[in-house]
């Protein structure tokens, strides 16, 4: 299984969201490219990054931010939070990031997350965001009555490199994932899945590793202290999935 440290920016700093909550920030830095170097220093071979004020405005808002942070790790670094056009896709590339995380766009328009992952084969991953198993959007500002699960599977069939499946009400929380959601979706289809939110203890990783769950993004628990990313790191070496992740 990969390990994504996250990095969330908001105001080009650091910081964490409790369950997307804008209100609830708590800010860990204001070198977000020191973060990243930290994280790979302490074994991190990949960064997963969110443009918090780009979710919110529906365009990439810390652009400068995301490029320090990408030249700063020398790991491959994955960014979701306003890609919603081509031009954000290009400009996402341009900055150096691997891997572009389409999220509201998919629920709104998923012909053409379709299509981009056609033009970037495997560069492509789509972010589902889910409050009570259906669709959250706009920076999780809004609640759709789109099924998780069924906008996974609208858009499965096409070259996708990940999908990441975000519950919200575990994001920030420090209360372990959401495990009977994300196997629903590990079923759904047959792309990668990334679990995202609440993994803050060991025996979470150990838990989503005996899944087969192929990655997993950790945030708060690693700013916090409560969970030891080279530990963690070191009970996935073996489980490092031959798949399209890499």
């Amino acid at each position: 299984m990969f390990i994504y440290p996250a990095i969330d920016l908001l105001n080009g700093r650091c910081v964490r969201l409790r369950q997307g909550d804008y209100s609830q920030e708590t800010v860990f830095s204001d070198d977000p490219a020191a973060v990243a170097r930290k994280w790979v220093e302490l074994g991190a071979d990949r960064i997963h990054v969110v443009d918090l004020d780009g979710a919110k405005a529906g365009k990439p808002v810390n652009g400068p931010v995301i490029r320090k942070i990408v030249e700063a790790a020398g790991v491959p670094v994955q960014l979701g939070g306003g890609l919603r056009t081509d031009q954000d896709l290009a400009a996402a590339f341009d900055w150096g990031v691997r891997w572009a995380v389409l999220g509201t766009r998919a629920l709104h328009a998923p012909e053409w997350v379709r299509a981009a992952a056609e033009r970037a084969p495997n560069r492509i991953v789509l972010g589902v965001d889910a409050k009570n198993g259906y669709v959250a959007t706009e920076g999780w500002l809004e609640v759709s009555q789109v099924k998780a699960v069924d906008l996974a599977k609208s858009v499965s069939a096409a070259p996708l490199a990940a999908v990441v499946y975000t519950d919200i009400a575990k994001d920030g929380m420090m209360s372990g994932p959401n495990f009977d959601a994300l196997a629903e979706m590990q079923s759904a289809v047959t792309l990668p899945v990334i679990a995202s939110g609440g993994v803050c203890t060991l025996e979470h990783v150990r838990r989503l590793v005996a899944g087969g769950t192929p990655g997993c993004i950790i945030g708060r628990a690693l700013y916090e202290g409560s969970l030891d990313l080279a530990a963690a790191i070191a009970l996935t070496r073996d489980t490092r999935p031959d798949r399209r992740l890499l």
